[in-house]
């Protein structure tokens, strides 16, 4: 598996028109492997993710695959052909590292969705057919937490706690829509900053490479994990 990373120039309209449009942007990410690349096997799946850094007023594409990508087109489009390319690291040496008891600060982007039980859209102009087994969308933050903190454990991790409860906060939470096929979608996403312990190293290392939640084709499910710097007072 690997993992790359490249810096996106705002400035550019056609970095722009990506940004906006997850379906362009994991047509773009597509690209970036030949037809015959593998793009989803026992070992992981290609994944993606948009951060915005406001502080340092950066936006970067951070992907895993289990194949090196070739972001030429992407540099040429949405970069800066002339001096930044882009950075690749094989992630399995990572990977191999990982083992129960662990912290780790993580970020992950993700689409938190429920599947309707039932009809609660008392003045919906949508039939009960067309909204009960649907997957609708986590808009709140504490239901957009509280479906993280679920999931916790099925992928090999627990949020630690802080004296004000989980070790979490959600950002840049986004309504996004965009036309599919003739269709269009909408997701609700929500970007998740926050702090773990590894609970089982197996099922982390699946999370990993294979993303978390739904909507994983447009910038969603994956998780990036950096160590937790400790100060001089706790250590």
């Amino acid at each position: 598996m690997y993992l790359s990373r490249m810096q996106l120039n705002l400035a550019r309209f056609e970095a722009k028109q990506l940004i906006a449009s997850p379906y362009r942007m994991h047509a773009a990410v597509e690209h970036a492997f030949p037809p015959d690349a593998v793009r989803n096997d026992e070992r992981g799946r290609v994944l993606w993710r948009i951060d915005h850094n406001e502080q340092s007023h950066s936006t970067v594409l951070y992907v895993v695959s289990p194949e090196t990508p070739d972001f030429t087109h992407l540099v040429e489009q949405a970069g800066w052909p002339s001096r930044c390319k882009w950075e690749t690291r094989e992630y399995s040496k990572l990977l191999d590292r990982l083992a129960v008891g662990q912290q780790w600060n993580f970020r992950l982007r993700a689409n938190p969705v429920r599947k309707a039980a039932h009809d609660r859209a008392e003045h919906s102009r949508r039939t009960p057919e067309q909204i009960i087994g649907k997957r609708q969308g986590y808009v709140t933050v504490s239901q957009q937490i509280d479906w993280l903190l679920r999931r916790a454990e099925a992928n090999g991790f627990e949020v630690l706690e802080e004296e004000s409860g989980p070790a979490l906060r959600v950002t840049q939470r986004k309504r996004e829509q965009f036309n599919r096929g003739g269709s269009k979608v909408t997701l609700s996403t929500a970007a998740f900053d926050g702090c773990l312990r590894i609970t089982d190293a197996d099922r982390f290392r699946h999370a990993l490479c294979h993303g978390i939640g739904p909507a994983k084709g447009f910038g969603c499910g994956l998780m990036t994990i950096a160590p937790m710097i400790v100060s001089s007072a706790e250590e």
